[in-house]
């Protein structure tokens, strides 16, 4: 059993990836952090609560950041024609929730949930890396403890989708990604690379709430107008971002990956810009020199990955 802590920001495509984490049967799902960017923080905490109620997760989750790690960055719009104005396609959900968040914060329950399970926790994070980063700087020795970081975010060959050169997730905390990659844990970054050439159609998405019953229709619904914003790249789909870290942690043989030293871009026209230096290429010193090797996610199969989503998603 993979031991995960989800870090969100529900979000469309975060929750078909929690449906997906908390279905999977080699998936012990520990806890739901969440953060800031598809929204604000709290109404990403009311979505995630929204979702565990309304999917019978029994794991607790846990409000995150709602500010960059280096609070002095400006804060840009909600992106409210992506996600909807409540962050899961403008469906209907109730303003609060009557379901409490776990009393810690996301940091504080990452750094408890790995030191309880040393050597033992994956943790996904499809959002903003704020909340990992505050853990690191409120514990670093946790870097040793955990199994192992699997994000989705950074683009590396492909451009951006917010710049580009940068990928929404980086470019929206950049300095608290470039802790997260340079921190001495084990990361792999799934980036626009793979999840940009990985699509499900509207109606793939159809033909799984028909036969998955009220689950899989309320994650039907709240991706219609995520379809509808992807027409401008997909031919009536959408790109499954998260689910493509989500499926990683279970099915790495289906991704094709380089190694070396990853850093962020931090400030300037290329704010939030991933860079990978390959191990065994030779430069000059700088400043990837000494740093661990992380794995970047350079190829996918596509079709295998979204039929694994299904299958599992399908699995009651």
């Amino acid at each position: 059993m993979h031991k995960v802590i989800y870090d969100t920001d529900p979000g469309v495509d975060d929750a078909m990836a929690l449906l997906f984490l908390h279905r999977h049967p080699d998936i012990d799902l520990l806890g739901v952090t969440t953060v800031f960017g598809n929204a604000s923080v709290e109404t990403t905490t009311r979505n995630a609560l929204f979702l565990k109620r309304e999917w019978d997760i029994p794991c607790p989750v846990a409000k995150g950041a709602s500010v960059t790690f280096d609070p002095s960055r400006h804060e840009r719009a909600w992106p409210t024609w992506v996600h909807g104005v409540n962050g899961l396609g403008d469906i209907d959900v109730p303003e609060t929730v009557d379901i409490s968040p776990d009393p810690r914060p996301a940091y504080q329950f990452i750094i408890d949930t790995v030191r309880a399970n040393p050597g033992g926790v994956t943790l996904v994070a499809v959002g903003r890396m704020t909340n990992l980063a505050l853990a690191l700087k409120h514990d670093p020795d946790i870097a040793k403890l955990v199994k192992d970081v699997v994000i989705m975010g950074g683009s590396f060959y492909v451009p951006g989708n917010v710049s580009p050169v940068a990928e929404a997730n980086i470019h929206g905390d950049p300095e608290a990604a470039d802790v997260v990659m340079t921190a001495a844990w084990k990361v792999v970054v799934v980036g626009l690379d793979v999840t940009a050439v990985t699509t499900m159609s509207r109606s793939y998405l159809g033909e799984m709430a028909k036969s998955g019953g009220k689950s899989v229709q309320l994650l039907n619904d709240l991706s219609q107008s995520y379809i509808d914003f992807y027409k401008h790249a997909v031919e009536d789909g959408m790109m499954v971002h998260d689910s493509c870290a989500c499926v990683y942690v279970v099915a790495p043989e289906l991704f094709e990956t380089i190694t070396g030293s990853v850093r962020v871009v931090c400030g300037g026209i290329a704010d939030g810009q991933t860079i990978v230096k390959p191990d065994g290429k030779r430069f000059p010193p700088g400043d990837w020199d000494n740093l661990p090797s992380q794995i970047v996610c350079t190829g996918i199969q596509s079709e295998k990955v979204i039929d694994l989503i299904r299958d599992t998603i399908l699995t009651a």
